[in-house]
């Protein structure tokens, strides 16, 4: 019996590409110039709002090749890889509207949700040259090494040569890791460069594709004796950091706490984010005396509330929260317990939150929608959200509203300056 003819394969539906004048109308939630073509959006990365622009137009993205009217708001970027880095997306707009437009995100992200009359205060943020974290991509090309952010819309490396954002500590790093990675880099090989900074010092953290060999290996004790790093750690895929050289402690306090992450744990991205974001938390536990601090990390909140309230830190993470319980019994914090927990798929019940009288949680950028549905069910007068996602925070505080809380306060942190990505924490409590 003869088989079916298989139809012809169709071919990709072929993008037209034309030259069109537009005007902008927003800025849309990634940073990017929103203008509409035949009743539909199109995303015009550079663009602000109100300019006209000449651009050349493929389905539903443009590229300007003039501003013909451009924004008073619009400046001159102070970085030369503005355009083609995907690091920054706002370089070129005004510090000013900048602030306004990242308050905005969180006020429309709660709008969203039926949430607009909540009080959301003026924005804390962090100055250009303060991030003291940063994951760049290297790669082997030739007898060079590429080393920098993804650029925009693309898996292509730019090769940074300059970052105002970065503590100039880690911007300084930059040429003799390239030196470092053209020894460990086979032929075509690439690698995840993972930076960090505290008072005592950087770390650098390495993502390889191959265990180093024992000359590699001396070469990284020596490239952080040479750099004067604090400790360098290096991995291969998914497996557990194994330390190169730990020359010193990173130098962290949370509170008045010195705690001493695990490799490559998770840090704020500024000194003075965490600040910002740790007085809100501090201000908001007034008068609290047992605290569950959910999503605890190594402790950034929790342990800044020093000796005023019993806390009971659970986190997921072990090495996380080893460090965390470590800290506490180092400062002979007695009244701190830990639990480890998968909270996504454990949340902690009603029934066992009803010896709180105050609530932290601060969760992946996936939210904790498991977490708040329960404590909309729970008598806990008080919790404290703090969130790295607008969107998520917003569907949680909507269903701890819907149980009965009120969104008293909201502060938004902006950490990851001329990026959209913003920060923020929210007061919830019991009429």
């Amino acid at each position: 019996m003869r088989g079916r003819s298989r139809p012809p394969a169709r071919r990709p539906a072929r993008i037209e590409v034309r030259e069109i004048e537009l005007t902008i109308d927003k800025l849309g939630s990634e940073g990017v110039g929103v203008a509409r073509v035949d009743g539909k959006p199109v995303l015009v990365p550079g663009a602000l709002p109100g300019e006209r622009i000449r651009a050349r137009l493929a389905g539903g993205s443009a590229e300007i090749t003039e501003v013909l009217e451009p924004s008073p708001d619009r400046v001159a970027p102070p970085c030369r890889h503005f355009g083609t880095c995907g690091g920054c997306a706002l370089q070129h707009l005004g510090w000013r509207t900048y602030l306004d437009f990242k308050r905005d995100l969180v006020v429309e992200a709660l709008r969203r949700q039926g949430l607009g009359e909540a009080p959301v205060a003026a924005i804390a943020s962090s100055p250009p040259g303060t991030r003291r974290r940063a994951v760049f991509e290297a790669k082997r090309a030739g007898g060079t090494v590429v080393l920098g952010f993804h650029g925009r819309a693309s898996h292509q490396i730019v090769d940074l040569g300059e970052c105002p954002v970065l503590l100039p500590v880690l911007a300084d790093l930059l040429p003799a890791l390239r030196d470092l990675l053209k020894i460990l880099l086979p032929g075509a090989g690439g690698a995840t460069v993972q930076l960090a900074a505290g008072p005592g010092g950087a770390e650098v953290g390495l993502v390889l594709s191959a265990i180093p060999d024992l000359g590699q290996l001396e070469r990284l004790a020596l490239f952080a004796e040479a750099q004067d790093l604090a400790r360098l750690w290096w991995r291969v895929g998914d497996t557990a950091p194994v330390p190169a050289a730990q020359r010193r402690s990173l130098g962290l306090r949370f509170g008045t706490v010195p705690v001493d992450p695990p490799s490559g744990g998770f840090l704020q991205a500024t000194a003075a984010g965490e600040a910002a974001l740790t007085a809100a938390v501090v201000e908001a536990m007034t008068g609290a005396e047992r605290v569950a601090d959910l999503f605890a990390g190594c402790g950034t909140f929790g342990l800044a509330l020093g000796a005023r309230a019993e806390l009971h830190a659970v986190e997921g993470d072990a090495a996380a929260l080893g460090a965390l319980a470590a800290a506490a019994r180092r400062a002979g914090l007695g009244f701190v317990t830990t639990e480890r927990r998968d909270l996504e798929s454990r949340p902690l019940l009603v029934t066992e939150l009803k010896r709180f009288d105050a609530v932290l949680f601060d969760p992946p950028r996936a939210g904790a929608k498991a977490q708040a549905l329960h404590l909309a069910q729970s008598t806990v007068p008080v919790v404290v959200g703090v969130s790295c996602n607008p969107a998520t925070f917003a569907r949680d505080a909507r269903i701890l509203v819907d149980g009965g809380y009120r969104l008293e306060s909201v502060l938004p942190v902006d950490q990851f300056v001329w990026s959209p990505h913003v920060e923020l924490v929210g007061r919830f409590a019991r009429p």
